[in-house]
């Protein structure tokens, strides 16, 4: 830190309990009181260099008052700073520095220091080292802006705190390697060829290379108010977002421990490297911060990370913060909700009824934003979506949300206080078209029911109607078509479209056979190569592969028909006569109409047929293998 000193005399000073003396021998005249300490000292230096002292002084003569005592309890600095008044006007050495310049420079000019009392007198002093040098310096500007919050009103009207804030914001406007600061400043010095030094010896190391983020932990130094000034004055600069919106976290997480508590032990000791020296704050000047700092962020999506948001609005909760704060910060945090992660997600419930274990309608007024959002900026529509758009861009943010919400539900349905309606609320708050599968939402209320077993059946359809059963993946019907605690209407809706599937893929693979096939014709009289040999090679193992595939599939589609068989036998019984097989699927409220169980003898004759062509596309390719040896030998 830059210093100048002022003063050619030895200090001759001495204080005893809470009174300064000077020790020069002559008695004391005046006696001038600041608070609780009083000062012995003379009028001649005094009157010498301010023009108030001399003022206050005269009127205390001219009165006659015995013993000249003078109150000044309005300096600017206080006592600190009247010391180093008195040692100036007694040309007693002292430093000045950084830190002191500012109180010295508003006491001088409250005592009126000027040029007209004394030529080169304290105003001219501290002016010229605050403006040549402090100025100049990255870290000097920082001491001497924080030491402005004690004499605010007088540093303010000197101008001392714009000049400051201006300073800074230049010097993190600009590369720091141009100028040496502020990596040499923060106590790491450099031998002319450019590596570090340690007591004057070079140790070979190379200093590290600066980034965007170098000035955080020294502007994180400043209190609130100068901080948001500087931050303000930055933006209008044109730093980038990005990097205030890093600065105002470093700062965030520097005077809120909160939200450090699910960071890493590596992770918070690397970007708060000073969290140690932070000064504790009360409660109330912590919901003080969040609301300021939530009105400081930047209101622009993906500039501030999400995991950082999700912690201020969960110190805000802890906090009782205003409830705009609490919204804003779950608007902020909808308008990027893609971006967060399960963990994220799982908010404690910090309400006076603790009804649930997580704070359910917070993130389904967080989802409400992101909707909205969506549906602001042209998101996907369940009018334009379809099997070929689901892969697309625009529905990659809304997927992801979907899945994440779906992840939400299966941590909270083990809760048992989570009542139905809330539940099924969120889960149908997701769009249709936002789920290509429903298995995530299959997975969430499998674990409700399983947490809740008194529900009645009528409960447990009313929950199942958000689930899709079309969109399940057939390992998920399967393991639904065995679930006893699935309505047994839902049950027949998963067997039938699973049945469905089955004969899909079935299909499918008699016609990727039937490509295989016809993709590999040869010329008469054509030798094969070796890669053709290859090829005809793995022609052989696919049609392998797809043998021991259709075998298992055939035998998928006999136990599910069986199953079906049975299962209308018993709802036969149940019915007693009044409806009959054929109105199964509008009881069952089935949305595609097809023959189920009653097609099970063609179903079976098919699946015959089909085989048989399997057999046939076997049988070809060894005459075809002795067709061409015959080819070679000849």
């Amino acid at each position: 830190m830059a210093c100048v000193k002022l003063g050619s005399k030895a200090d001759a000073f001495q204080r005893r309990g809470q009174a300064w003396f000077c020790t020069s021998g002559l008695p004391s005249d005046v006696t001038i009181e600041i608070g609780e300490m009083s000062f012995h000292l003379h009028k001649f230096p005094l009157i010498s260099k301010s023009g108030r002292l001399d003022k206050l002084i005269r009127e205390k003569t001219d009165v006659g008052e015995e013993g000249c005592v003078i109150h000044l309890h309005d300096v600017p600095g206080g006592v600190k700073a009247f010391e180093l008044v008195v040692k100036f006007c007694y040309s007693m050495k002292f430093e000045l520095t950084a830190s002191n310049v500012v109180y010295l420079r508003c006491a001088a000019e409250h005592l009126q220091m000027t040029e007209e009392i004394a030529e080169d007198n304290l105003i001219s002093q501290t002016e010229v080292f605050f403006n040549q040098v402090v100025l100049r310096s990255w870290k000097d500007s920082i001491k001497a802006l924080q030491s402005c919050d004690d004499v605010l009103l007088f540093a303010e009207d000197l101008h001392i705190v714009k000049k400051c804030i201006e300073s800074l914001a230049v010097k993190a406007f600009t590369d720091p390697n141009l100028f040496g600061w502020p990596m040499m400043e923060h106590g790491a010095r450099q031998s002319p060829g450019g590596s570090l030094l340690w007591n004057g010896i070079s140790t070979g190391a190379r200093p590290r290379n600066s980034s965007s983020d170098w000035w955080y932990e020294d502007v994180s130094l400043l209190s609130f108010p100068m901080y948001k000034r500087l931050i303000s004055v930055m933006e209008s600069r044109g730093i980038r977002q990005e990097i205030i919106a890093g600065s105002i976290t470093y700062y965030t997480k520097k005077y809120l421990p909160g939200l450090n508590r699910r960071q890493s032990v590596s992770e918070t000791s690397s970007q708060l490297p000073s969290l140690t020296m932070t000064v504790v704050l009360s409660e109330e000047e912590q919901r003080n911060l969040v609301e300021e700092i939530n009105r400081l962020l930047p209101d622009q999506k993906g500039i501030t990370s999400t995991k950082f948001l999700f912690g201020l609005l969960r110190t805000a909760m802890i906090l009782s913060a205003s409830s705009s704060c609490i919204s804003n910060l779950e608007r902020m945090i909808g308008m990027q909700l893609d971006q967060a992660t399960l963990e994220d997600l799982l908010i404690p419930n910090f309400s006076s009824s603790m009804e649930t274990l997580y704070d359910i309608d917070c993130i389904h007024r967080i989802l409400e934003h992101f909707l909205a959002m969506d549906q602001a900026t042209g998101g996907a529509s369940p009018c334009v979506v379809d099997d070929e758009h689901l892969g697309s861009p625009s529905l990659t943010p809304i997927t992801t949300v979907a899945k994440l919400i779906d992840g939400f539900l299966a941590e909270v349905a083990p809760d048992v206080n989570l009542k139905l309606p809330k539940f099924q609320s969120l889960a149908a708050a997701v769009p249709e078209y936002a789920r290509p599968l429903d298995d995530g939402l299959y997975r969430a209320i499998d674990i409700y029911l399983k947490a809740h077993p008194w529900l009645t059946e009528t409960e447990r359809e009313q929950l199942c109607r958000v689930m899709d059963c079309q969109k399940l993946s057939l390992e998920a019907c399967t393991h639904a078509a065995q679930n006893e605690r699935l309505p047994l209407r839902v049950i027949v809706q998963v067997l039938f479209f699973e049945q469905l599937q089955l004969r899909t893929s079935i299909a499918g693979c008699f016609l990727v056979s039937d490509n295989l096939d016809g993709s590999r014709p040869l010329r008469s009289g054509a030798l094969p190569t070796s890669g053709e040999g290859g090829g005809w090679a793995t022609a052989i193992r696919d049609n392998q592969v797809l043998k021991v595939g259709m075998d298992s599939m055939r035998l998928r589609v006999s136990e599910l028909e069986k199953e079906c068989s049975t299962m209308k036998q018993e709802i036969e019984k149940l019915t007693q006569g009044r409806t009959g097989w054929s109105d199964l699927p509008k009881k069952f409220g089935l949305k595609i109409n097809s023959q189920m169980c009653s097609a099970q003898g063609d179903s079976v004759n098919n699946q015959k047929n089909q085989t048989g062509e399997v057999e046939k596309q076997r049988v070809k390719l060894p005459r075809r293998k002795k067709l061409i040896l015959s080819d070679e030998s000849s």
